[in-house]
């Protein structure tokens, strides 16, 4: 009874919810999400740096989230790279003289807290010929005009927090305000309003500073200050953020007045992405950050996709005035009307074509929006554990919720390896939302979900190549389509190079060693294998010291075409970072394969529905020592230290939690005989899961989170999954609708469509060049 109505549950759903339906669902999301950010922006203004200087939040204790943007952690390498040549002045009292040392230790950590207190005090870099000087000026007043006048904060405690003192404040901030406006034409000019007080803790000389009072002098100074401004390029900035930071924080102070530090290195911090974000672009900085321009490239795209949408509706309204003529025919002697047998108008290769243009051109607008126009609004991360592990927890109940039984029983079924897939990526992206990359046991084990896809890789392709011997180029090209079409189209959409969608060149240069290795004369297959064998071996320990060493790596990369594909920030050690990593787990893939193929060709092991994959005493020792070792790369893993350390051994050690968890998996019969439909179906998604990622469920290229719906983020990681996973899966479809189209069986048509093909690239570099003169 229980399965019976587990079974019509799941049915109910399926029925209720088709994946067509949630692909309609999410374009009206879509659409109204766009439109809503679009007046949202229009009303409340575009200007990211008005969110940075007055709003936010704490993520957690220490972490500042401004309100819709990045803050980028600036290094003193980038803050000197900024400033370099600049002049910068802090005016005002302690408070404004601990901001000042928070700002100079970002150039200079080293920097420690010493001269008068109650004076100037100047600080120099001359490597990068940066100035930085606070002034003492405790309360505005005719000193800090002629200062200010020379260059075309002020004390409650001084004046016993009197209203009379209140009054003269705003007759000096009247006084003082034209000549900052007139500064901030040529310069960036900031009043940091004044930070609330810890009343409780203040001592008796200072019980007269109340956040009543702090209030009624910032009201004065906002109301005051760019009163007569009319250019809001000319305006002076309101610091008012390191408020709100002090009201969170102020209860950690020492003397009820002063900050603790880590709020001063935050608010330092903000300064900085204030005036260097436009500077020095940094990805994950947003805040202050102006749209980027299109480039060439990317302007030729977009009238593509504009040609082939009015190319499809011009074509599709054509067959469909033709169909509807021919849909209905009259008989001429009784005057009624027949009707023909259900059928669907003619769909020729063109419209597939540009019908798979139209989407694909809506899809990369959408792209396009997230993460490169300044539309929707991206967060930093922040990690925690229950933001990693309770997601992991209920994906874990939904998959086992869909189980089903498998169509075969073989070791690393296809359903089984979809399954496989499908969870890895689910835990992958999880993983990437989440921020867990900052907890280093995580990240190792994350690390072998990464090894374990390449580990699929040999396995699946060297089954393929061993058991049906077809080295054709059809095959190639079919499996070189459908790995780089997105990427290809994403490098030209968003402008970045082949190699920052690091997973896919990996798979692509290990398909063709697979596939070298094997094609090459004499061909190492399943039918030839007699004495082949050694041949094999020996061809794989020549390819080793080539392809691990590291300076015969990079030479052999850096090679021009090469180096257009495989380099990144001018040179191609990240690709070699990323190789090296898992450099033998496609090898130990390959080898899984022989040996399973070999195991299945001699009958012994077992693969019946329900059987043991081996005798049952051999399988119980094979299972104990599989849990022990999985168990083991586990607490290895779990008691990590240092990244790099871990790093150095992850390739070698790997292989050992991916060859227990097969053999966990496949050698008790029931358990290989089922597999779960929900898995599955990510699984057959996963690459393009893996990419779009990047784009339209992350943000700034990985680095934060997309926010369709601020505010609310549980609501926002919904429905932003949704449409995520909506998005996937229909790139899927049409990548495999454009490969049956350009990748066709006939050899001759093929030859012509590769010759087109290299012709395209040949034209991309051709632009690229120019793009590149164009922005040196």
């Amino acid at each position: 009874m229980a399965a019976l109505a587990y079974t019509g549950g799941k049915r109910e759903i399926n029925y209720y919810f088709s994946v067509r339906s949630a692909k309609v669902l999410a374009l009206g999301a879509v659409l109204l999400l766009t439109a809503c950010h679009a007046a949202s922006r229009r009303y409340r203004g575009a200007d990211t740096c008005e969110y940075l200087l007055s709003s936010g939040r704490f993520l957690g204790e220490k972490v500042w989230q401004p309100h819709s943007c990045m803050m980028h952690k600036y290094k003193n390498s980038e803050a000197k790279n900024c400033l370099v040549d600049k002049h910068v002045v802090f005016i005002g009292d302690s408070r404004i003289r601990q901001l000042f040392y928070a700002f100079i230790k970002l150039i200079n950590p080293q920097v420690k807290e010493e001269g008068n207190k109650h004076g100037n005090i100047p600080f120099e870099d001359k490597s990068a010929s940066i100035k930085v000087d606070f002034l003492w000026y405790p309360e505005v007043n005719g000193s800090m005009r002629q200062r200010i006048k020379s260059w075309t904060e002020w004390s409650i405690k001084i004046h016993n927090g009197s209203n009379e003192a209140l009054a003269q404040y705003k007759i000096n901030i009247t006084s003082v305000a034209p000549l900052l406006e007139k500064l901030a034409k040529t310069s960036d000019v900031y009043w940091v309003l004044q930070d609330p007080v810890y009343e409780d803790m203040l001592s008796e000389s200072r019980k007269m500073i109340t956040n009543e009072k702090i209030d009624a002098y910032n009201e004065a100074a906002v109301r005051i200050l760019n009163s007569s401004s009319r250019n809001s390029k000319a305006k002076v900035k309101v610091f008012s953020v390191s408020k709100l930071i002090a009201q969170e924080t102020i209860m950690k102070s020492t003397d009820g007045l002063h900050l603790p530090e880590s709020s001063r290195d935050t608010n330092a911090m903000i300064l900085m992405n204030v005036y260097c974000n436009k500077i020095m672009k940094p990805i994950d900085g947003s805040c202050c950050q102006p749209q980027p321009p299109l480039t060439l490239i990317q302007k030729l795209a977009f009238c593509f996709f504009t040609l082939s949408i009015i190319g499809y509706l011009i074509i599709s309204l054509i067959h469909r005035n033709n169909y509807r003529k021919s849909k209905s025919c009259t008989d001429l002697e009784s005057g009624e009307e027949k009707k023909p047998a259900i059928s669907t108008p003619n769909v020729s290769t063109l419209e597939i074509l540009l019908h798979s243009f139209c989407k694909l051109g809506l899809i990369m607008t959408y792209f396009y929006l997230c993460d490169r126009a300044n539309l929707f609004m991206k967060e930093n991360k922040f990690y925690t554990h229950s933001s990693f592990f309770i997601p992991i927890v209920y994906i874990l109940v939904l998959g086992v919720f869909y189980t089903e039984n498998t169509k075969e029983t073989k070791v690393l079924n296809r359903e089984q390896t979809d399954e496989w897939k499908g969870w890895m990526q689910l835990v992958i992206l999880i993983y990437h939302i989440s921020g867990a990359s900052t907890f280093l046991p995580v990240y190792m084990h994350i690390r072998v979900l990464v090894a374990a896809y390449l580990f699929q890789t040999g396995y699946g392709h060297f089954s393929y190549f061993w058991i049906k011997g077809d080295f054709g180029v059809y095959r190639v090209c079919q499996v070189l389509f459908r790995l780089n079409f997105l990427v290809v189209v994403l490098c030209i959409v968003m402008d970045r190079p082949y190699q920052f969608y690091y997973f896919v060149p990996l798979v692509t240069v290990w398909f063709m060693i697979i596939y070298a290795t094997l094609a090459i004369w004499p061909q190492i297959v399943q039918k030839k294998a007699n004495g082949k064998i050694i041949f094999f071996i020996y061809f794989l320990l020549m390819l080793l010291p080539c392809l691990f060493l590291q300076g015969a790596f990079e030479k052999i990369f850096s090679f021009w075409p090469l180096s257009m594909c495989f380099e990144l920030n001018g040179n191609v050690y990240e690709w070699w970072f990323r190789w090296k990593l898992d450099r033998y787990v496609v090898f130990h893939g390959m080898l899984f394969a022989f040996i399973y193929l070999a195991l299945q060709k001699r009958q012994m092991i077992s693969e019946g529905k329900g059987d043991p994959l081996f005798s049952n005493r051999v399988s119980n020792v094979l299972l104990f020592i599989s849990v022990l070792s999985f168990l083991a790369y586990s607490i290895w893993a779990s008691s990590c230290k240092n990244k790099t350390e871990c790093n150095e051994l992850h390739p070698s050690v790997s292989v050992v939690q991916i060859l227990a968890f097969i053999l966990i998996r496949n050698i008790p019969g029931y358990v290989r005989s089922v597999y779960s439909s929900f898995f599955a179906w990510f699984g057959k998604i996963s690459l393009e899961l893996f990419i779009c990622q990047y784009h339209i469920w992350l943000a700034a290229d990985t680095k934060g989170i997309l926010v369709l719906i601020p505010g609310y983020p549980m609501f926002n990681v919904l429905v932003s999954t949704f449409i995520f996973v909506c998005v996937a899966h229909e790139i899927s479809q049409i990548t495999n609708d454009l490969a049956q189209i350009v990748v066709p069986k006939d050899n001759s048509t093929l030859l012509k469509r590769l010759l087109c093909v290299a012709g395209f690239f040949s034209g991309l570099h051709l632009f690229s060049a120019m793009q590149d003169q164009s922005r040196h």
